[in-house]
């Protein structure tokens, strides 16, 4: 007799159902674990042996094996522990085998029998509720995986109370979901003197999800201004807050099973890997563009970063997805990001200044800036020159708008792209309005075709540019509550992207 039970194993976001077959045998007292087990896994039969051991619990001196299906797929992680120790406890009679074959279990043993708790139990939960079976987990998981409410979840201690539960002794209440955390940005865009123009591409921004491109002197404000990009944004929807937490459920980001509703905002540094930025590495983990999945992604000192690294960004940027391609491994995982990325004018510096510029200028500016591959650059909507501020500046008092204030009309935007794209799969924000759809949506009137036409045969743009200019004004008219993008919307996208350039 073979007896059953489940668990799953991670691909990506995607988790695969996995049935773990334990059967006992006449011959020689061995336990083996089969079907592609890591390291971790194999080590299971000894946490599972010692656990048994503290419950009075003897194996009998048979031939153990157990079965990891399908026999293809890679296993990796702690957490079949649980499954293992389950299925063994049901071919030995001692909980019952329906049971173990209605529930989906995940968690690590220690060597008292407690369990310990694993990553991804939220994307855990989701293949439980697909298969229409509960979810068994360790109780510091339990809060997590309850997010899903279709999917009941059992979260226990120790393997003792899994076993009293599944036998009636002393069944366990479900678990209840964890806190939702709001937390708020303590920066405020007061805070940053002058700077008005850097402000309002900030903004816009914020409304459309757009790509911002920050070229100014050191202590010109660039990194002061991205650090307050969260601040303006709105709170995660309920789809988005549960895409976002089983990426980060997979990397061990939740907090006591706390869902946040604030945007991710991550900020690699440039010496970061290409397997940290775009993920890989040891079971294909997500990287920080995915960790940065609906929120944002501030690469700071832009030009620094390894060439290879920045070029891997291009296709994430316009497809909102990565593939992590390995010998022994192919990971998909959404990465729908807004790239604010910041760089000095020059190596030095001080590109704009004659007075403190260095003595290769202008050639030390376009050697700098050339390492931002032309594509890339092209994947911008919004370039702004962040000049220094005066030390009289400096005293003035703060202007401009509070970042609550701003937040208000950047809510009000998006709100007003979720009822023009809530027929339409796929598509949030304007930033992903592309095609037919871009066409519909952002048609501008005579007089902006006109300014938009000159400036693209003047300033040579590429397709690519021309549609993001279109992008970003529709993004301007819904801050400006305008049905149809005008000539003035089409003249500050152009604003922010041709004469932006120009000045950096």
């Amino acid at each position: 007799m073979v007896a059953r039970a489940y668990t799953v194993a991670f691909q990506g976001v995607e988790a695969r159902l996995v049935e773990v077959q334990c059967a006992i045998a006449p011959g020689l007292p061995a336990f083996s674990i089969v079907g592609l087990p890591d390291k971790a896994v194999s080590e299971a039969r000894d946490r599972v042996r010692s656990a048994l051991n503290a419950m009075s619990i003897a194996l009998p001196s048979k031939r153990i094996t157990i079965n990891l299906s399908p026999a293809d797929l890679p296993k990796e992680g702690s957490h079949f522990d649980l499954p293992i120790a389950l299925a063994l406890l049901s071919a030995i009679g001692i909980v019952p085998a329906d049971a173990t074959e209605g529930s989906v279990a995940l968690g690590e043993l220690s060597l008292d029998s407690t369990l310990v708790p694993v990553l991804g139990a939220l994307p855990a939960a989701m293949a439980a509720a697909e298969e229409d079976r509960i979810l068994l987990c360790p109780a510091a998981s339990g809060a997590e995986a309850a997010w899903v409410g279709a999917a009941q979840v059992i979260a226990a201690t120790g393997l003792g109370d899994v076993v009293r539960h599944f036998t009636g002794q002393a069944p366990l209440t479900p678990a209840e979901p964890g806190e939702v955390k709001a937390e708020g940005s303590s920066r405020d865009l007061r805070d940053v003197k002058g700077q008005e123009r850097a402000k309002r591409a900030l903004e816009i921004a914020a409304a459309g999800r757009h790509h911002l491109m920050l070229i100014g002197t050191p202590g010109s404000g660039k990194s002061m201004l991205a650090a307050r990009m969260p601040g303006i944004l709105p709170p995660l929807t309920a789809t988005e807050a549960l895409e976002t937490s089983m990426i980060h459920s997979l990397s061990g980001l939740l907090d006591e099973g706390g869902i946040s509703r604030a945007r991710p905002f991550r900020e690699p540094h440039h010496t970061a890997s290409m397997a940290a930025i775009v993920g890989g590495g040891r079971g294909a983990k997500p990287g920080e563009i995915s960790l940065a999945h609906n929120g944002v992604l501030f690469m700071d000192e832009l030009p620094e970063f390894p060439r290879t690294v920045l070029e891997t960004l291009r296709q994430p940027i316009e497809t909102g997805e990565v593939m992590v391609a390995r010998a022994n491994a192919h990971v998909r995982y959404p990465c729908k990001f807004m790239l604010v990325a910041a760089a000095n004018p020059c190596k030095c510096g001080y590109l704009s200044d004659p007075a403190r510029a260095c003595a290769r200028v202008p050639a030390c500016g376009e050697d700098y800036l050339g390492r931002i591959s032309g594509p890339l650059m092209d994947r911008f909507d919004l370039r702004i020159d962040v000049p220094p501020v005066s030390f009289t500046d400096l005293d003035l008092p703060p202007s401009g708008d509070t970042s609550q204030a701003v937040a208000e009309r950047v809510t009000t935007a998006r709100e007003v792209q979720s009822k023009r794209f809530k027929t339409a799969p796929g598509l949030r924000q304007n930033a992903d309005a592309e095609g037919g759809v871009l066409d519909d949506i952002a048609t501008p009137d005579a007089e902006g075709r006109d300014l938009l036409t000159r400036s693209a045969e003047r300033f040579g743009l590429s397709a690519r540019g021309y549609h993001r200019i279109l992008r970003v004004a529709r993004t301007i008219a819904d801050l400006d509550g305008a049905e149809q993008v005008r000539r003035p919307h089409i003249a500050e996208a152009l604003s922010f992207r041709v004469l932006g350039a120009q000045a950096a």
